[in-house]
């Protein structure tokens, strides 16, 4: 799929509204939209661009994309309460209009992930942007070899997109493997850091595609358990979107040495930044 940026693509600075399909409280800090452009206009982007979401009067904040864009009728976003614009957008409800402004950015490599076996390592809130690849590689399964997901929470309480787990976990050709780093009564699964559920995968080697988002602290570990099974850097796949503000280039809050993660990512491959300070 080519970067469809849609006609926000001439006016970056121009955002448009979106209705609100539907707002879910996922957590108590996590809230799930479902929205369609008022104008009625579809929106197309691709797994791993971002969007910049905002209320007038209070600003706008980066999100990443959750949706698939296989879905057509309408595109999903999660705001975590943080700030006073997040704050805001989790105050909206059904048929409350946000500004949306994009899609921007650089996405999954969609190209060389086909035809892989892939890998997605999702830490707490890092499974938002990744559900918009899983999705897509759930719809067009035929297209990708085996898929596996690591997603790790804090606790059981913190796991977001618990109905599409129950799903992905029933999967043929997928392993999901989930943990928690402190458990409750009600978990019976793995308990440690996300690393721990290597220990339990099958079938990782060397030509295996990683997709990395969740949060800074994960990033190295994941890496280092990844060059001990072979895996190149140049299969290995980060999404860095929490650096993110303005989402053109022009605030410099995202800049690494001559790298701008909202123009030149989100997704950057591993071995292309990897000697960049600060990157990881």
């Amino acid at each position: 799929m080519s970067c469809s940026c849609g006609s926000n693509a001439e006016n970056v600075f121009l955002p448009k509204e979106a209705e609100i399909i539907s707002a879910k409280k996922m957590t108590d800090t996590e809230t799930h939209f479902s929205l369609r452009m008022k104008d009625g206009s579809t929106f197309d982007f691709e797994p791993g661009q971002i969007v910049e979401a905002g209320v007038f009067g209070f600003g706008e904040i980066p999100l990443g994309l959750s949706s698939s864009p296989t879905q057509t009728d309408s595109f999903e976003l999660v705001v975590r309460e943080v700030g006073k614009v997040s704050k805001a957008l989790t105050e909206l409800g059904e048929g409350d209009t946000m500004m949306i402004r994009g899609p921007m950015g650089k996405g999954f490599p969609l190209a060389e992930l086909r035809g892989k076996d892939v890998l997605i390592v999702a830490g707490g809130i890092g499974l938002c942007p990744t559900r918009s690849l899983i999705r897509y590689i759930m719809a067009r399964r035929d297209e990708f070899k085996k898929f596996t997901l690591f997603y790790g929470t804090r606790s059981p309480k913190e796991l977001l997109f618990e109905e599409d787990l129950v799903e992905w976990r029933a999967s043929d050709g997928v392993a999901c493997l989930e943990t928690v780093d402190q458990a409750d009564e009600s978990w019976k699964g793995n308990v440690g850091v996300i690393t721990t559920l290597f220990e339990k995968a099958e079938g990782l080697d060397a030509d295996t595609h990683v997709i990395i988002c969740g949060p800074p602290v994960m990033y190295k570990f994941v890496i280092q358990k990844l060059v001990s099974i072979g895996i190149p850097h140049s299969n290995v796949f980060v999404d860095l979107e929490r650096r993110m503000k303005c989402g053109i280039g022009k605030c410099g809050h995202c800049q690494i040495n001559d790298k701008y993660v909202c123009l030149d990512g989100p997704v950057f491959r591993f071995s292309d930044i990897e000697e960049l300070e600060e990157a990881i």
